[in-house]
Parts: C-alpha cells; structure tokens; sequence
C-alpha cells in the first residue's frame, strides 16, 4: 500500500515568466528581493549578491556570511563567462595530526573513516575560513552595478525582523537540536526556551533574532567587505574562534581572497556549457555527460535513456572518487540561486555552510554561524583530498551557465551534496536532448547515481524504467522525492524562451523555494 500511497503523491508548481528578469531561489522572500533589484534597475549581479545576502538571514542552516561557494556570471555585453570563486580554505596553521582517526565511519554527510570527537564535523575544529563576503565583494565590483550598502540592505531589514518560526524553521532546527545545544549562542538563537521553536498556531508570529548578526551586518554594510577580514569584524571574529580552540588566526582572514577564473567550456548537442572548473563537480559533469550522451534514446525519454544516466554517472563517480578524493554519501545544506536580467545576464550561485547549521557553532561577538568545511578534506594522510593547511577541498557545487551560440540561454544549479550533479546532467538532457521546456523538466521524475552502483528512482517513473535501472543495478532502489528530508537535489533555474520571456523554476517538493519575475 505504502508503494502505491507514494506514486499518488505528486508536487506541481507553476513557473513565473518575466520580460524584465527572473529570480529562482530557495527561499521564496529571498526571491521577491531580488527580483525587487531588478525592478529597480540593478543587473543580474545586483540582484543575486542581494538575493544573496538576504538567504544568510532567512535560511541560515544552508548558508551565510560563515560559509563560501562559487558564482557562475555571464557578461551579456562583453558575451563573456566568469567564475567567482569564493570556497573556503584551511587555516595555515592547521595540523592533520590534531584529527587522530578512530575505529568506524564517521557521522553526518560523508563516508570518512571516524575522527576523534568528530573534530572535522563539529564545533570550533571543524571550521575553515570563509569566501562569502570577499566573493560577494570581487562579484559586485566587477559585474554589478549597485552599491555595496544598497546590497546588504534587505538582509539588515530581515535581519531587525528575525525569522519567521515557520514549519519549516521548526523542523529543520528540531533536526540539528542537539548539535545546536552544544554551543551557547546557537542554543541562545535556535532554542529559545532550551526547544525547538514552534510556529502559533491562533497567535502572533513566532520569531527568531539574532541581535549579534544584525550589528555584523551593518557594521559590514557600513565599514565594507575587507572589514570582515581585516578590520573590527575580523578582531572579534578571531577572538571567538581562537577562545573556541580553532586554528584561524588574523593572518588567514587577513589574506583570503575570492578570485576569477575561466569556466570550463563544454560543447554539449547544440548548447555550449560553462561549468566551474577546478575542485567542483564541473569536471565530473563533463564526464558524465560525455559517458552517457552517446547511449541516450534519441527518439524520445525511455528506459534506455535512464539507464544511460545511470551509466554515465556511475563512470563519472568512479572517476573522480578515484582522482579527487570526494566521498559524500549522504545530504549537505547548501543553498542554490539563479538570476537573468532583461538585457541577458546571468547568475548561477552556490553558497554553503556545507552540513546542516555548518559547525553548529555561532560565534558569540558576531552571531555567525560557521561552516564546518574542513569535512569536505579526507582525514585519511596520502590522498588527493587530504586534511592540509592553507588547502582548498573538494566540493560538490556546480552552478552551471549554457548559451546558444553567443546568446544567453539557462543558468542552472542545485544543493544537495553529492546529488547536485545527477540533476543538474539530468536536467541539461531533457532541455538539450528532448527539448523539454523548462517547467516540465522540471516535473520530470528523475534517478539519482550519486553513490556507483546503487542509482535509486522515483516512484513516479513508470514502471518500465524502474524495470530497466534495476536490471542493469541490481542494488538499485526507490525513494520519494518529499519536502523533507530531500532525497534528491535541490535545482533550480532561470532561462530565455524562444519568444523572449525569462523563465524560472524551483525545486517542485520544496515548498520554500519560490521565483519571482522583474
């Protein structure tokens, strides 16, 4: 019963269409402040740094001025790509030898064998130092057109406001409440009365503030990026970190910095993909798309093709857990944004803490809440993701650009860990290869292969397919594709259709995710 209860369930969501601009983000109030931008005449940039900012506040388990990314720019007038690369970084100082492994695997998002007291999981060891107000910073600079004050001024309104105690908020925060009560200022914020909020049914709003993050919002607002880094921010950021036993000293804030690169172009069928290069899952989609393109059904979506999803993602998998180092089996909490303007340029934006709540610690002086991105390294000595100082990880992250011709076309991306990839290749095929349009890929049951050998699909796929992925993975399974927890990733993705319109969708089973058009 409980097979056919899940195959009657469906999610639908209508997309939104804009000549002037759509902004698709996670967080539908995040939305609404970006396509706000646009409105008022900011670019693409203007509005995804805004977007941006605004998410550190409205969702901050995913994602926050603690965390990093990457960001995907197309450049309409110069028809140009540009990677902004704002990934987080180990302290200089740190030593592999202060996470001793133990007997086991460890907890939470990845297969690493099992570090003493999860020092790379949780609390103060775990954190590495953050990109996103320098990468915010180098992408405003260089692309938008909107000042750096105007940018953080919705996120300092939201922030004065506090959280909505939402169902969502609730069940998310009941999900980390433990970690959470470790640290006095995340149980001071998160736990009001020592508990998971709850929403009031017949009453006021419940909300969450965060005074501390309010005043490092303005304080950044006002005294710019660099004072995160190297002025009174960073002094009290420091002090925190140093007080909690992390090995971030002035020096590594001091000189971090956000930095662009080249995409990675790949010509797939008649699109041109731009990808981020480097220690990202843009390599590791070229692969899988070049594995299972020639094995695609070319007379329409059949098992055929889904299996050759499975197949290309497989071999993509195996190839870079072999090369690369990354071992994620399970969901990580970042946050995904895209944003088109009316003049054609585009945003695929990235940003995370990288677990849920990140290291579950809130600096006391700032109300920060940190990454735990040194989970991302292997713990293991000897490999090409080692635990090093002064190192860049591996991560899953792959905002993703695609352009017809020199034309803007999408801009696409994900959170979800180790899943972002499989739905990012499997959604660029239904555009690309089936001409879909967008909010029916979008609707599209999909597999996913993140783990090699085990694909699982949707039980809203027919059954002929699930058949054929089954016969061809015998250890393959079936999950639901629900708001919570997230079985798959989480897309979403703005594009131009022939007739001019920017279109947007979200993830159809996350109700929080939202679009809204200029």
């Amino acid at each position: 019963m409980s097979q056919n209860l899940s195959r009657s369930l469906r999610y639908s969501k209508e997309p939104v269409r804009s000549k002037g601009g759509v902004v698709a983000a996670q967080n539908q109030k995040a939305a609404d402040i970006g396509a706000e931008v646009l409105r008022g005449g900011g670019n693409a940039i203007d509005a995804a740094v805004a977007t941006a900012f605004s998410l550190a506040v409205l969702e901050p388990w995913m994602s926050g001025i603690g965390g990093g990314g990457f960001m995907l720019v197309w450049d309409a007038k110069k028809q140009k790509g540009h990677v902004v690369d704002f990934g987080m970084v180990s302290a200089a100082g740190l030593d592999p030898a202060d996470y001793p492994l133990a007997e086991g695997v460890g907890g939470d998002l990845f297969g690493w064998p099992l570090v003493v007291e999860d020092r790379n999981i949780l609390g103060y060891p775990s954190i590495a130092v953050p990109g996103q107000p320098e990468g915010m910073r180098l992408a405003l600079e260089s692309f938008g057109s909107r000042s750096w004050q105007q940018s953080l001024g919705p996120a300092i309104e939201l922030a004065r406001e506090g959280m909505e105690a939402d169902w969502f908020l609730s069940t998310v925060v009941a999900s980390a409440a433990k970690d959470l009560g470790r640290f006095p200022a995340s149980r001071g914020v998160f736990l009001p009365d020592g508990l998971p909020p709850a929403a009031d049914w017949g009453g006021a709003t419940t909300r969450l503030k965060n005074d501390a993050l309010l005043a490092s919002l303005q304080r950044l607002s006002t005294a710019g990026a660099r004072d995160y880094y190297e002025g009174e921010l960073a002094t009290k950021l420091v002090r925190d970190l140093q007080a909690g036993g992390s090995k971030i000293a002035a020096a590594d804030l001091a000189g971090y910095r956000a930095r662009l690169a080249e995409p990675l172009r790949y010509a797939y069928g008649d699109k041109t993909l731009m990808l981020p290069p480097g220690l990202t899952a843009g390599p590791s989609l070229r692969d899988a798309l070049e594995a299972a393109g020639p094995k695609l059904d070319r007379a329409g979506l059949s098992p055929q093709s889904f299996v050759a999803y499975a197949e290309g993602l497989t071999a993509a998998y195996e190839k870079r857990l072999a090369g690369m180092g990354d071992s994620d089996n399970g969901k990580s909490c970042t946050t995904h944004l895209c944003v088109i303007d009316g003049e054609g340029n585009m945003v695929a934006l990235t940003q995370t803490l990288l677990s849920l709540f990140g290291s579950r610690v809130m600096l006391p002086e700032s109300g920060v809440l940190m990454n735990n991105g040194i989970m991302w390294f292997d713990p293991r000595p000897g490999r090409p993701n080692s635990l090093g100082a002064a190192k860049r990880p591996l991560s899953n992250m792959l905002p993703s650009l695609a352009v017809d011709g020199d034309k803007p076309w999408l801009a696409i991306g994900a959170s979800g860990g180790r899943r972002i990839m499989p739905a990012v290749m499997q959604l660029l095929s239904f555009l690309i290869d089936y001409r879909m349009p967008l909010d029916a890929a979008f609707h599209q049951p999909r597999i996913d292969a993140s783990i090699p050998g085990q694909p699982f699909c949707d039980p809203l796929l027919d059954a002929a397919t699930r058949a054929a992925v089954k016969a061809r993975f015998p250890q393959a399974g079936e999950k639901r594709r629900d708001p919570f927890p997230l079985a798959y990733a989480c897309p979403s993705a703005v594009m131009i259709e022939p007739d001019g319109n920017r279109i947007g969708m979200t993830e159809i089973a996350q109700p929080w995710a939202g679009m809204a058009g200029a």
